[in-house]
């Protein structure tokens, strides 16, 4: 049987993690930038040792105002050091269960800039490199980070379940009425064509070779657990399973 790896952003102060996480294969974990504090962080990690979910560092721009899905005008110096403490704090929460942290993926304006700024993905791959370089950093084919990161750290490229993409492999603008698929039926559609075509099928409706080792659903998506069970109910009679789903 195939196995598909689809990760969620949790520990975001949203009402579905316990309900999400028995069903996905990794979740990423806000760390203090644009949401989460040390108890979040603690009971978010727990749930995903109890469930066999792999643990990773969701480190952002600090900036809880804006959810971190705004690029902000700091310096270099300021804005490794945040990244630092964000997936530090986290790691050691981890380790202090007896659980290690098995990659890295960057949130809202942070995964953008570094998608096609130099400067902000050598900062998030630096970063990255002062821990372990076992850590994976998810995060999208062709762009800027994978090419640099390559070959320096593991680098799983990740796609989006739920978000429509341009032609140059960027997500349609959140503020565009289509930049979310909410609907269950093509939010599978979506990625099922991406996981067993390799083919994302972009909004005007060509489409880009997708390499993907993970998929990505949006945990605040209001209907996100009724999508992830559909999801899971769909695979499975495709004879596909989600790694590490209980």
């Amino acid at each position: 049987m195939k196995e598909i790896h689809i990760n969620c952003d949790l520990g975001e102060g949203g009402d579905f993690d316990a309900a999400l996480m028995p069903h996905i294969s990794a979740c990423n974990i806000a760390c203090g930038g644009h949401a989460g504090n040390l108890e979040t962080m603690r009971d978010t990690i727990r749930l995903a040792m109890e469930n066999n979910v792999e643990i990773g560092a969701h480190p952002s721009y600090p900036d809880k105002e804006n959810f971190g899905r705004k690029p902000m005008d700091i310096s270099s110096e300021e804005l490794k050091r945040t990244v630092v403490a964000q997936i530090l704090s986290l790691k050691q929460l981890a380790e202090a269960d007896g659980v290690k942290l098995t990659h890295v993926k960057p949130h809202g304006a942070l995964y953008n800039e570094a998608v096609k700024d130099e400067k902000t993905a050598k900062i998030i791959v630096d970063a990255m490199l002062e821990f372990d370089q076992n850590l994976a950093l998810f995060c999208p084919q062709n762009s800027v980070i994978s090419n640099l990161a390559m070959g320096k750290i593991t680098v799983v490229f990740e796609a989006f379940a739920d978000r429509n993409y341009t032609t140059n492999y960027q997500l349609v603008s959140r503020s565009k009425p289509n930049a979310l698929i909410t609907e269950k039926e093509a939010v599978f559609k979506h990625v099922f064509s991406m996981f067993s075509e390799g083919k994302i099928h972009c909004e005007n409706g060509e489409k880009l070779d997708c390499k993907a080792g993970t998929f990505c659903l949006h945990s605040d998506t209001p209907n996100s657990v009724e999508i992830m069970l559909f999801l899971r109910k769909k695979f499975a009679e495709k004879s596909v399973k989600i790694k590490h789903a209980q």
